[in-house]
């Protein structure tokens, strides 16, 4: 197959769970013992499917139907799905979780021959079929030379479907009539509801808990870790707005395992996430394939078909109330009852006393399961002052290993009710090792106490605070399960997507086998020392208790809450030096970060320097001329922050020579002029995002870096979020959008669903600007030093590894504390793992995240990173003083806000920030002459300069090994440790050479050019080059329309008239593959079959998908089919197709699109400007409509007019028989028309009419 299953690790715990209950028709005992285990240790992702696969087969199923099993469509939210389709889909699902991930999968038996893409679309697979009856299927089209008059049809996957030649009838079978019948053979939905277990059809329960009093609830709260922090910030809004709260400015306070105040266990845990290798789904724009449906029972024996395998509690999110968990307690079918167990453990303070605990707990399970029990209740509501509670994930995880290793896990449901659950994270760590459904009944019990002691302003009842609590829950869920690129709970459950950090390896091997965790760190003792520290405070042996919960202090700082690198201190001592450029205050600043030997925050807090060598005088060390280029700032977006703020810093670092960057926010024209005292405000990296604001011809052109954003630090795996009342005038028009109109960045690049696409986009960005180096932004996670050589390997200039910790203008609170790792362990892995590759020497090698001082950046760069990025720091420069208000507009100091009144408090200045950088470089050069060192070069990779301090201030501290941090790559003379070569870009054999001497006469004169060209698709990005040049001498007003018109015979590569600006057109006769039009800048771009084809173009893919993907001008005319997401964050192209895929038109800010054909479903999804116009003779577009953000409008005589005047055009230049109809009849044709607005767009543009502006950009 060609993709990822991402869900693999969660597959693999789950069969292994149910091998040894394995029984066939088809295999005796003693076989089917032989056939064991199905996969073996070490086997890729491909090779454990296709085990899987063959195994099922051989049990008796065909094969189509163990492909339905394993990859089913998207059905839980499908209305339109065919109920018997549908049925087959539930049924199975009961007992088989999905393989999910970004795949297209091939199979054969022999007889057959067929092909499957995952739930989502997120691989490209096209296909022709000729008249000579060959059938030849590529992810890519044009892959073999097929002469065009031998084409019967040409297609595409779709999304969850499958498309299957018969050998021995010597036929196709459709999707429809193949699921037809396969679906169609056994009476499935029958079965459901004979069998499945609907749980608001259960009889009331026998008993209930009362509610818990106020002191009851208070004391509870006190045992389990509740903070006022977490009812204010957490469990308050999620009550009241039904969202996960948002966050911002990133996190400095200590990792859980260096935090003196007691932890709740789950933030050991970091949140895996997709970078490059597969994408993050997007799980509010394409709900439809996401779900959190869950089944409570045993899976039965899967080998099987049997009515009773269904027979299961349904459960449509695992969030369960207090009601709901006693139906289930209750629950008595006959066949099928629950048994509770409780979590406590000797409140003692003995060693051992929570292992004998989690020994009797685990053995108490095992009797359940062989008692013939179906679900297992985990509770800790039996604690007192004499018994603890055990923490429920490390409860949960024990239970569910030992039931694997017994092969006794997939014979019950596993479900949590516990005190210590309230936040979203904390429900994530229980359902990804192994909880099939959850109940956190302090939570509601404090909802309820919040509001009975008016702590929540709320006319709001408990039933309704509730409802909006656990949608706030299950729409975090869907957040974090999609970073990873899961769209299913059930793939999620068990796949333990976490990396533990600061459990030693006995724990997690025996409580938490299989997790990855590299620093070792607390025992089953030091957790429930951590444990009993909460309940003795609840408990309290003393005369006078306390009578308040502690103050928390991990979002804001508080005088008594948890610690922060920036505190009220080390902000006022940074802001004076700077001010008054005075480095002995900086040093007093530095001392107070760097001295982390009482209180650690960081990694890098618990090293020293280790003297090797003997100390050099500083003068002997280069001098800090040469060292400033090394730095950058953060990418910020004008948007999140004041253009006062965002020029500031750029000033400040063109002065240094070193570079600021855009962020994902696009940048002003203006600012590439300098300023009349000569300073610059243009930002030299210029980065391109998922949202690809303001990503034109000019932008790349005007870049000294381009910078691919796959993650932030702060929300990996998440799309940018600007809400609307930042998107003043200025900013929509940078960014192309709409004032007023919140925006949010897709979580995926929708051109980067693998390595193979990272390295198309890195090669259209390097054709679209050969002088800037290609970089490309990752996030610290286990696995980053693989995916930064692929990288390196893709041909990026530059990787970069950002640090957990680094600043954000708003992220969900969840997303900032618990996602990613810090930059020391991902930069020591990417460096090592470069330097074993021997691929070290091709890239720079860069860092960010919370870097303060020059000490930071001397550790850096011992472990491997010869650049650094300073972003928080440089803001508190400016004067911000982390109120942590950036997402609400109202930021105190005017940077983080675009209200032109608090704009006006800015008073930072460009020195303040020369200073700051000229005091980091003065440390970092110390530290270098005291170490040794001359040159920065002869310092990078050398982390045998760095030891772990031996006298490690807290209990806590002593049990962690950082040796894998500082472990050193074996390298000899002949492997680089810092940049010294150059990419191969490959620039020297493509096809825009050739355009651009044709075109000279054009670039020189402005006089008009046209040429013919054949192509094939390994022509990729063509015209990127040939605009480029345009635009270096003709900016962004390019050429007049048509100068320079060029036809092309064949078949198209990826990006095919990718970031072409004005003056462009390119004409292909053929067809073309995915990303046609990318930041399309001005061009035009006409498409239509090869005039020897004999097939229907509109019945027929012609372009591929992610078509017109963050284009900002231009005009298409396509005649035939386009695939997925057609126009993706079009922000101002005009195009005329006649069909698209799912997903059309998504996240749409500008532009007209008219559809001449059918579209997909989820039409408009995010769409917030620009109209789409869709012919709709059948009536069947409004059920493929997303109508959460646009109307469907009648069309008025303006709208006839564009409408008209655009299918003209198509005609005139691709003959479109469809267009001619619709002309031909348009008075009559009119009426089958729809217009799609925005509701957004619609109020912007008749609040200008008001204002009497009478028209608004496309």
């Amino acid at each position: 197959h060609n993709g990822e299953i991402n869900t693999i690790q969660g597959n693999l715990n789950w069969l292994k769970t149910s091998e040894q209950g394995f029984t066939s028709p088809w295999f005796s005992k003693e076989e089917m013992d032989m056939l064991q285990p199905i996969i073996f240790e070490g086997q890729s992702d491909s090779a454990c499917l296709d085990n899987v696969i063959e195994f099922f087969t051989l049990c008796g199923r065909s094969l189509p139907h163990v492909m339905m099993m394993l990859i089913p469509e998207a059905w839980d939210h499908h209305e339109e799905m065919d109920p018997v389709k549908r049925a087959f889909y539930e049924f199975h699902a009961a007992f088989q979780e999905p393989w999910d991930g970004p795949a297209s999968i091939s199979f054969t038996d022999g007889k057959i021959i067929g092909a499957t893409l995952d739930r989502n679309g997120l691989r490209p697979s096209r296909y022709c079929v000729t008249t000579d009856d060959r059938v030849v299927m590529a992810s890519e089209t044009g892959v073999l030379p097929i002469d065009p008059a031998l084409i019967k049809e040409n297609g595409r996957l779709q999304p969850g479907k499958m498309f299957v030649v018969d050998m021995e009838r010597g036929s196709i079978i459709s999707d429809e009539e193949l699921k037809k019948d396969i679906c169609s053979r056994q009476p499935y939905a029958e079965w459901l509801n004979k069998y499945k277990i609907r749980l608001e059809e259960l009889p009331e329960p026998r008993v209930m808990f009362t509610q818990l009093a106020h002191e009851q609830v208070f004391k509870y709260q006190k045992a389990f870790g509740y903070t006022t922090e977490d009812l204010e910030t957490i469990i308050a809004p999620m009550a009241l707005e039904g969202k996960d709260p948002i966050g911002s400015m990133g996190n400095d306070t200590p990792l859980a395992v260096l935090s003196e105040q007691p932890q709740h266990l789950s933030s050991y845990f970091k949140q895996l996430f997709a970078q490059v290798t597969n994408p993050p789904i997007d799980p509010i724009r394409e709900k439809l394939v996401m779900s959190l449906a869950t089944f409570a029972g045993g899976n039965g024996n899967i080998l099987v078909e049997e009515p009773l395998a269904c027979h299961s509690v349904a459960l449509q999110h695992p969030i369960l109330t207090n009601h709901e968990l006693e139906k289930i307690r209750s629950i008595d079918t006959g066949i099928f009852q629950a048994k509770t167990l409780q979590t406590y453990f000797r409140a003692d303070g003995k060693p051992g006393s929570l292992q004998r605990a989690l020994e009797r707990l685990c053995h108490y399970a095992t009797d359940a399961v062989e008692d013939g029990f179906e679900v297992i209740i985990l509770s800790d509501r039996a604690i007192d002052s004499e018994h603890a509670a055990i923490p429920s994930l490390l409860a949960l995880s024990s239970v569910q290993h030992h039931l694997i290793r017994k092969g006794y896990r997939g014979q019950v449901g596993l479900i949590v009710e516990a005190g210590d659950i309230w936040e979203v994270h904390h429900f994530a760590c229980l359902l990804g090792f192994g909880a099939t459904a959850i109940n956190p009944y302090l939570a509601f019990s404090t909802i309820r106490d919040m509001k009975l002691h008016e702590k929540l302003d709320t006319d709001l009842d408990f039933n309704q605070l509730n409802k909006n609590y656990i949608k706030a829950i299950a729409d975090g869920l869907l957040k974090v399960f999609s970073k990873m690129g899961i769209s299913t709970l059930q793939s999620y459950q068990g796949a333990q997507i976490f990396e533990i950090v600061g459990l030693d390896r006995q724990v997690v091997n025996r409580h938490f086998t299989g997790a990855t965790s590299r620093i070792e760190g607390l025992s089953l003792d030091d957790i429930a020392r951590e444990a009993l520290a909460k309940h003795d405070f609840a408990f309290s042996k003393t005369d006078i208790p306390v009578q308040r919960l502690p103050v928390g202090g991990i979002y804001q700082w508080k005088r008594k809450g948890e610690d922060h690198l920036f505190n009220p201190q080390t902000i006022h001592l940074l802001q004076y030096s700077t001010r008054m450029n005075d480095y002995g205050v900086y040093k007093k600043y530095a001392k107070l970060v760097n001295d982390q030997s009482e209180k650690a925050c960081t990694l890098r807090g618990l090293f020293q320097f280790k003297h090797r060598g003997t100390s050099i005088p500083i003068e002997e060390v280069e001098p800090a001329e040469d060292i400033y280029h090394r730095f950058a700032t953060g990418a910020m977006s004008f948007g999140s922050i004041s253009h006062e703020a965002h020029s500031t810093l750029a000033i400040a670092m063109n002065r240094l020579g070193a570079k600021s960057n855009t962020g994902e926010g696009g940048e002003d024209e203006k600012r590439y002029d300098p300023l009349p005292n000569g300073d610059s405000m243009r930002s030299a990296i210029k980065q391109v995002a998922s949202g690809r604001f303001g990503v034109t011809s000019l932008y790349l052109t005007e870049a000294d870096e381009l910078q691919i954003k796959m993650a932030q630090g702060a929300k990996p795996g998440e799309g940018g979020q600007l809400p609307g009342h930042k998107v003043d005038e200025w900013i929509g028009k940078v960014r192309h959008s709409t004032p007023g109109v919140g925006l949010i960045s897709p979580p995926p690049h929708h051109d980067i669903y693998s390595i193979e696409d990272l390295a198309q986009l890195i090669f259209d960005l390097k054709n679209a600007n050969r002088q800037a180096r290609i970089s490309v932004k990752l996030v610290s996670k286990a696995g980053v030093g693989t995916i930064a050589a692929g990288v390196a390997k893709a041909k990026a200039d530059v990787v970069l590894i950002a640090g957990y910790d680094g600043g954000t203008g708003a992220s969900p609170i969840s997303s900032i504390r618990h996602a990613g790792l810090p930059w020391e362990l991902g930069l020591a892995e990417a460096h090592q793992t470069l330097v074993k590759n021997k691929l070290r020497s091709r890239v720079v090698l860069q860092a960010d995240g919370q870097m303060k001082t020059g000490r930071d950046i001397a550790i850096a760069a011992l472990l491997g990173a010869e650049e650094w990025g300073v972003a928080t720091a440089a803001l508190v420069v400016e004067g911000c003083i982390l109120m942590r208000k950036c997402h609400l507009n109202t930021c105190p100091v005017g940077i983080a806000t675009q209200d032109p009144e608090l704009r006006k408090r800015f008073n930072g200045n460009a020195d303040h920030v020369v200073n700051y950088f000229r005091f980091l470089v003065q440390e970092l050069r110390e530290i270098m002459a005291e170490l040794g060192f001359r040159t920065v070069n002869e310092m990078i990779g050398q982390s045998d300069y760095l030891m772990q301090k031996e006298t490690a201030s807290h209990w806590k501290h002593r049990k962690l090994d950082l040796s894998p941090i500082l472990y050193k790559e074996p390298a000899d003379e002949t492997v680089g440790l810092y940049c010294q070569e150059t990419q191969d870009h490959g620039l020297t054999g493509v096809l825009d050479w050739k355009l651009i001497e044709a075109a000279q006469p054009a670039l020189e004169r402005g006089e008009p050019v046209r040429a013919v060209f054949s192509i094939k698709n390994t022509d990729r990005a063509l015209g990127a080059m040939l605009s480029n040049e345009i635009t270096k001498r003709y900016r962004s007003a390019g050429l007049p329309k048509d100068t320079i018109r060029l036809k092309f015979e064949g078949t198209a590569g990826q990006s095919f008239g990718a970031f072409n600006t004005k003056g462009v057109t390119l004409e292909l006769e053929g067809d073309a593959n995915d990303y046609f039009g990318k930041g399309l800048s001005g061009a035009r771009l006409i498409v239509y079959p090869s005039k020897k084809a004999r097939f229907a173009p509109e019945e027929n893919s012609i372009i591929g998908n992610v078509a017109f993907y963050g284009a900002t001008d231009g005009d298409a005319y396509i005649r035939g089919k386009a695939g997925e997401r057609f126009c993706v964050r079009n922000s101002g192209v005009s195009a005329v197709v006649e069909g698209v895929g799912d997903h059309g038109c998504e996240y749409m800010t500008g532009g007209r699109v008219v559809i001449l054909g059918d579209t997909g479903r989820n039409f408009a999804a995010g769409m917030s400007g620009g109209i789409a116009y869709i012919y709709d003779p059948q009536g069947r577009f409004p059920a493929n409509c997303n109508t959460e953000m646009v109307d469907l409008d009648p069309m008025e005589e303006a709208d006839a007019q564009v409408v008209y005047k655009m299918i003209e055009r198509h005609h005139r230049f691709t003959d479109s028989t469809v267009a001619r109809f619709v002309l031909d009849d348009f008075d009559n044709q009119l009426k089958h028309f729809v217009k799609v607005f925005p509701a957004d767009f619609k109020k912007a543009l008749e609040k200008r009419a008001g204002a009497g502006v009478t028209k608004i950009d496309s």
